[in-house]
């Protein structure tokens, strides 16, 4: 799976807010700053390209739906950033949130009791 430029995982936000769709619909699920129509529908192409996308015709219009969804995405990027960034370790991802203060005791027990099958 290629990793997504910023603008594709922006587009694939809105597409996997939206449902199957066309460029005008993901348009208007985008977050400002928007950018414009023809940039957006040429990012929807490369996705298709990518694979992250499918398309059928419906009269003249375009409908996108993803091919490729939002957990399987996150699952594929966490574990290559943990394998490049981490050294294929889960538990020095944890290790540099709570370094870096992004990760509290309260947070950190949760996902303990997660772990625990408590929650």
């Amino acid at each position: 799976m290629e990793k997504l430029t910023p603008s594709e995982e922006q587009a694939m936000q809105a597409i996997w807010k939206t449902g199957e769709g066309h460029v005008k619909l993901f348009l208007d699920n985008l977050a400002p700053p928007k950018p414009p129509y023809t940039t957006l529908a040429s990012t929807i192409k490369n996705l298709e390209k990518k694979g992250y996308l499918t398309s059928r015709l419906v009269g003249n219009t375009y409908l996108y739906k993803q091919a490729i969804g939002e957990e399987e995405y996150k699952s594929k990027f966490l574990s290559g950033v943990v394998h490049s960034y981490f050294e294929s370790s889960y538990k020095n991802l944890v290790s540099f949130f709570v370094k870096q203060q992004k990760l509290s005791a309260k947070e950190l027990k949760e996902i303990i009791d997660m772990i625990e099958g408590k929650k």
